[in-house]
């Protein structure tokens, strides 16, 4: 056990510790090359040259509001879709499964062809609600395993007693599904939104550019030679899912069961 807990903190001083300090020390520093023996020249210069970019709270903004749009979304058809896969049982069950998670093994690229000129006849192409929609393809089908996963592990006993002791269809599913859901909530926001705002393609050909979100935004600076602002970019795109998840994390504090002070006060 000791071994096992030594190797997890080794690996994770070398993939994540080490590159995400090497990456925040560049974004404070002139861009700096190891072989001309020069120092590092500390400074804001590459945060600074961010922020006056106009366009960057838009697409923080909107990227934002897509993130918590789409994680809705796959949470309300992941656990409705995952709970029916489990409850029932029926002729063709494993093809439709497969079916189900059939975008992954898609390139969504070719889906994305396809359905944009679907978009464009009933008005959505070039609407953030078209690029909303859009990554529900690359996501739905995390979700949808994740929650069939989590509702298995929880067990058809479980998800009955409510019903017999006389528990609502809604009341069952926030005060006794939902609390035992944390993990998989928690699994999938991050999965979700790091998917959904790192999205270029899907989001160009359905937003047609108008849609502005954060990679968007990005993708010119790679023209840029600059390090630190790349650095910079790189950090102010980390923290993103990291805000959305603390939102999100404070949310679940309020179902039922949870431990809060004033919920557990007698």
């Amino acid at each position: 056990m000791i071994r096992k807990k030594a190797w997890f903190l080794i690996l994770t001083l070398l993939l994540f510790v080490i590159p995400l300090t090497a990456l925040l020390l560049q974004s404070l520093s002139a861009p700096w090359r190891f072989h001309t023996g020069q120092g590092l020249d500390w400074g804001w210069q590459g945060y600074a040259i961010l922020f006056e970019n106009p366009q960057l709270w838009e697409a923080t903004f909107i990227s934002i509001g897509i993130g918590f749009a789409v994680l809705f979304m796959n949470v309300t058809i992941g656990l409705f879709t995952g709970k029916a896969l489990v409850s029932y049982a029926y002729r063709g069950k494993a093809w439709l499964e497969a079916l189900l998670l059939s975008p992954i093994l898609i390139p969504s690229l070719a889906i994305a062809m396809g359905l944009h000129l679907f978009m464009i006849r009933i008005g959505l192409a070039d609407t953030i609600w078209g690029v909303m929609l859009i990554h529900l393809v690359p996501t739905v089908p995390y979700s949808i395993k994740i929650f069939h996963n989590s509702y298995q592990q929880m067990g058809k006993a479980m998800m009955e007693q409510p019903h017999i002791l006389g528990a609502g269809f809604w009341t069952q599913v926030f005060t006794v599904e939902l609390p035992l859901l944390r993990p998989a909530i928690r699994s999938l926001t991050f999965l979700t939104i790091v998917i959904s705002l790192s999205q270029y393609a899907l989001t160009a050909i359905i937003g047609g550019g108008r849609v502005l979100t954060l990679p968007l935004v990005f993708f010119p600076f790679l023209d840029n030679a600059n390090t630190s602002i790349m650095a910079a970019f790189s950090i102010w795109f980390a923290l993103i899912p990291l805000f959305m998840y603390i939102i999100i994390e404070v949310l679940m504090m309020f179902l039922p069961y949870s431990r809060l002070p004033w919920r557990n006060h007698r």
